[in-house]
């Protein structure tokens, strides 16, 4: 019963309203009101841990959001930044797909990129990529297919791709999981080079501990310079790198 209810506050906190809206399917800090692929992920992975079944309504509308935070003109993905994706953040995921209209003041989010579009970032597409396995989209789809090759084109343990240092060990911990969702342990980049990813995120996270078991991010962005999170985030991530 406690989870249950667990779900059912989750699911009040959706965003429920027009199907063609950009906030439809969405969950922010503040339940329905600006939505962003960082919640989404999070709220995707509670309902599935709830034991909800994949055709719930909650994670059907949870993937037109996914869907539209994805740089992937599509059926679904019709918004006007999507269009203007240049190469390289092609079937990335962005972190809020409302942040071309600029922020408080119509100041100029630094995501919108020269051309008008939005930049993909790693963090986001690894937690857009969990989301849509998570979720019972197969590996098949184009949507799939799309991240899994921004993935190849960017594959890199050293730098948190479109944001360099900035959220690094959140997305070791999107990474970790997306990568076992995807079930490779050879995972192959768009060099052809194959990568034990398990090992490789070992590796990196054993270099970066400090001498009291702990790690903290030197770019203290997104609270990763406070070692209780990176650690939260490290350990997690560890979770899934032990064979």
């Amino acid at each position: 019963k406690i989870i249950a209810d667990a779900a059912k506050f989750l699911r009040g906190l959706q965003n429920h309203d027009e199907k063609d809206d950009a906030q439809f399917g969405g969950v922010g800090y503040d339940g329905k009101g600006r939505p962003d692929l960082s919640n989404a992920h999070f709220f995707v992975e509670a309902m599935i841990a709830s034991g909800v079944p994949k055709d719930d309504p909650s994670l059907r509308e949870a993937i037109v959001f996914l869907s539209r935070c994805q740089n992937l003109p599509g059926e679904i993905q019709k918004l006007g930044w999507a269009a203007k994706t240049s190469g390289g953040d092609k079937g990335g995921f962005v972190y809020n797909p409302l942040e071309d209209k600029g922020g408080k003041g119509g100041k100029k989010s630094e995501r919108v990129t020269a051309a008008g579009g939005l930049r993909s970032e790693g963090g986001m597409t690894y937690a857009g990529l969990k989301s849509f396995l998570y979720a019972g989209v197969g590996k098949g789809d184009v949507r799939v297919k799309a991240a899994v090759d921004w993935v190849k084109r960017h594959y890199t343990l050293e730098e948190n791709p479109g944001l360099g240092e900035a959220g690094l060990f959140y997305y070791y911990h999107t990474f970790s999981k997306a990568m076992n969702a995807l079930g490779e342990d050879l995972f192959e980049d768009g060099q052809g080079k194959k990568h034990d990813w398990k090992q490789e995120l070992f590796a990196t996270l054993k270099k970066k501990q400090a001498a009291d078991g702990s790690w903290t991010n030197k770019n203290p962005g997104f609270g990763e310079g406070t070692p209780e999170l990176a650690t939260a985030f490290a350990i997690l991530s560890l979770s899934y790198a032990i064979k």
